[in-house]
């Protein structure tokens, strides 16, 4: 006899993962897809929609490949908020513009500004513009490449994509929608007319929805192209940082969400809607829901390009290195800055440093360094949430970073925060099929993914790290002027 089961897939930087799930949460089967985003110029990065499909057909045809299990609901999440524009015929006109790591649209967001006003943008959407808000990606399109423009009618991202080719649907969740500043009204909750025909004329906006809603049901096209049985429910889907959160029941309010991957996104859950220049106000991915959130640029990231550096056969190596070098990396400090840096410094032209580099250091200390970094950046983070108004009573942990103990430890001594650990840590994929579950049953986060473990701050780290954490925030203000200047000479 078949087991009932749901299958959640998830379009990320660097790669496409796809789960099947029993109905009572248990993990059956996993895949992965690796990839890597095109870098056409200094701050750019980019995809084709094609491998987001092709991805998940092979995903999906690998996950069903053993015929034990009858897939009933599909759920589906992706790196956000990205501008993929098609033409009337939905044929995408070019690849599509990613998140706030591509920080081509400085000088739209200037020129948006400008036009709309910094604090009429802030009250209304939620958010300053800033290189993550996909209006500014549109406007140049639509300034850089205008032929190209004039054929645009439609908006997508990689979930609202998905559901597009496994639907026909053209429909996007709320949550997306709010980080399309300034194109919606956050208040309001749906798109703001006069802002929207400014900065994207003549572009068709989706259909709102809710991303546990249903945005409709496979096609026997699209059924056959990913081995699933026509007719099954398909959710509207999120990104994917609000699906990892989701995945681990990290949406009630005072819940602060840190998802540790190629990039550390924190998402705080709030009672109200409160705004901060340095941080994004959304709405969240469940009706009802508000959120105050941040994203550092890099994190995986930096230690991922560390082992290739440095050659090393894989990360558990080097976390064993890093766990030698004990706290504070023998005194190195690093700024993870290698990709410009989003809250809550909001500067693009940022650049990387690395401070107090002598012969004697290892390959050990460079990656503890690494590790710390993203600790200093979160309570970073933390501390301007907690200004904004911010009300943080419990942190969890999710994401690939969870698997080995040291980095949650490090951020969590850093932070002075105890960490929740859920059973499951896979993130958003797991999260896009929870709620594909709740679409057909009554399926609990609590009983799908229960805690499993609690890290806890260690005392004997705090002056350490406190003595480090105010160097860490006096490094950029100090090498500021330097690195824009090597910035601007990267970008000749």
């Amino acid at each position: 006899m078949l087991r009932n089961a749901v299958i959640g897939v998830d379009i990320g930087t660097s790669s496409s993962k796809g789960v099947l799930v029993g109905l009572d949460g248990t993990l059956l089967r996993s895949a992965v897809r690796e990839h890597t985003p095109a870098r056409p110029g200094p701050g750019r990065f980019e995809m084709d929609a094609a491998v987001w499909w092709r991805e998940f057909t092979e995903l999906t045809r690998e996950l069903t490949a053993p015929a034990d299990a009858a897939v009933i609901a599909v759920g589906v999440s992706g790196m956000g908020p990205c501008v993929l524009l098609t033409d009337e015929h939905d044929e995408p006109l070019r690849p599509a513009v990613l998140y706030g790591v591509d920080t081509r649209a400085v000088r739209q967001i200037e020129r948006l500004d400008e036009q709309l006003g910094p604090d009429e943008i802030l009250a209304r959407c939620g958010s300053a513009l800033t290189t993550q808000a996909a209006g500014p990606k549109i406007a140049w399109i639509a300034e850089e490449e205008p032929e190209l423009y004039a054929r645009a009618r439609r908006l997508y991202m990689p979930s609202s994509w998905l559901v597009r080719k496994l639907t026909g649907a053209y429909v996007l969740d709320h949550h997306s929608a709010s980080q399309c500043t300034p194109l919606y009204d956050t208040t309001a909750q749906e798109w703001y007319t006069p802002w929207a025909q400014a900065v994207a004329p003549g572009i068709e906006l989706p259909a709102l929805a809710w991303s546990g809603e249903s945005a409709g049901v496979l096609t026997a096209e699209a059924a056959r192209a990913a081995n699933l049985p026509a007719g099954i429910p398909v959710t509207t889907g999120t990104i994917d940082a609000w699906a990892e959160a989701l995945s681990v029941g990290a949406q009630r309010t005072g819940d602060l969400m840190l998802m540790y991957g190629t990039t550390m996104f924190l998402i705080h859950t709030v009672p109200k809607p409160l705004t901060s220049p340095s941080l994004w106000g959304t709405v969240g991915a469940l009706p009802g829901t508000r959120n105050l959130a941040g994203g550092m640029a890099t994190s995986g990231a930096v230690t991922n390009w560390l082992r290739d550096l440095v050659g090393a056969a894989d990360h558990p190596e080097l976390l064993s290195l890093a766990e030698a070098a004990g706290p504070g990396a023998n005194g190195l400090l690093m700024l993870p800055y290698f990709s410009g840096e989003r809250t809550p410094v909001m500067d693009p032209e940022a650049r990387g440093v690395i401070a107090g580099l002598t012969l004697s250091h290892t390959r050990g200390d460079l990656y503890r360094a690494a590790l710390e970094a993203t600790g200093f950046g979160v309570r970073h983070n933390i501390e301007v949430l907690e200004a904004a108004g911010g009300d943080i009573r419990r942190v969890v942990a999710v994401g690939g970073g969870t698997q080995g103990a040291l980095w949650t430890q490090i951020v969590s001594d850093i932070t002075g925060r105890p960490q929740e650990l859920r059973s499951t840590s896979i993130g958003a994929s797991y999260g896009g099929a929870l709620l594909a579950a709740q679409l057909v049953t009554d399926a609990s986060v609590d009983e799908w993914n229960p805690v499993r473990r609690t890290v806890t701050p260690r005392a004997e780290n705090t002056a350490r790290y406190d003595e480090l954490y105010a160097l860490y925030r006096r490094l950029y203000p100090d090498t500021a002027a330097v690195v824009h200047s090597l910035a601007a000479l990267q970008d000749r």
